[in-house]
């Protein structure tokens, strides 16, 4: 009987190695799957894409040089701004638009037509300021020519309280046409921008929303600068050129951009 059980343990340890054996087998000779490698069609941050740079964006600030950009009417980039942690960062002077005494507002030293202009940008607590376009170095200050659209702590900013039906809140134009949905992000996050130049027809985006829509050179156009709060510069303003500067604005506060990107449009 115990002959019998040792064959039987043998014979089941044969197997069993077998089995093993066989399985290990398998496993070497089975093919390994393909792994492919993923590659992300996000921009980095500063940057373009590959899809950007095939599709004709241009960067105007990759996060290190203030390169192209210089003071308004000014022949040198004004103290008064910073590159900071890959943002260009004006620093507030608290003294509103007077500003400091080597800041003003900014230019990129190119004249644009119609483009499509993509930034990010944050504004300090109580912060205000603003993006030029379309902006001539004319008058003493770009405002005096340029439409703008409003960057602003909606919260804290009493400007948020003035105009008419919230026109000079964030992503508005200012002081004409309100951004609706106001979908602005509180201050020190931040939020991306958009603005489409085309013959004429204006379109801001903000936060992936289409805001603000306008059409320049129209009556609706004249009537609406005609009841602004700048009647003295009326027949001067509504008359916007048809190609002009990029411009930041200095109004006192901590404000940060990057991301700045345009596409020129045929």
């Amino acid at each position: 009987m115990k002959r019998i059980s040792i064959v039987i343990v043998l014979i089941l340890l044969v197997s069993a190695v077998a089995c093993k054996k066989a399985e290990n087998t398998d496993t070497e000779t089975a093919p390994k799957e393909e792994v492919k490698e993923v590659v992300s069609a996000e921009a980095p941050l500063n940057g373009l894409s590959a899809e950007e740079e095939k599709d004709g964006w241009m960067l105007l600030f990759n996060g290190t040089s203030t390169d192209g950009w210089r003071g308004y009417k000014k022949d040198h980039f004004p103290a008064g701004w910073k590159i900071v942690d890959g943002t260009i960062m004006c620093e507030g002077s608290g003294r509103g638009e007077a500003g400091a005494k080597d800041g003003g507002d900014i230019i990129y030293d190119k004249v644009f037509q119609n483009f499509h202009l993509k930034l990010d940008w944050k504004i300090s607590k109580g912060g205000n300021s603003g993006i030029f376009y379309l902006g001539q170095e004319e008058l003493d200050f770009i405002w005096k020519t340029a439409p703008e659209m409003q960057v602003l702590d909606n919260v804290n900013h009493p400007d948020a309280k003035l105009g008419v039906d919230g026109n000079r809140q964030a992503g508005s134009l200012y002081d004409l046409i309100p951004a609706k949905p106001q979908n602005a992000n509180p201050f020190d996050e931040w939020n991306s921008i958009e603005i489409i130049v085309y013959k004429g027809t204006v379109v801001h985006k903000q936060n992936g929303v289409n805001v603000v829509e306008y059409h320049l050179w129209t009556p609706e156009w004249n009537e609406m600068v005609a009841n602004s709060k700048f009647p003295a510069l009326n027949a001067e303003w509504a008359d916007v050129a048809s190609k002009g500067l990029i411009g930041l604005q200095d109004h006192g506060d901590d404000v940060w951009f990057r991301n700045i990107k345009i596409k020129e449009l045929d």
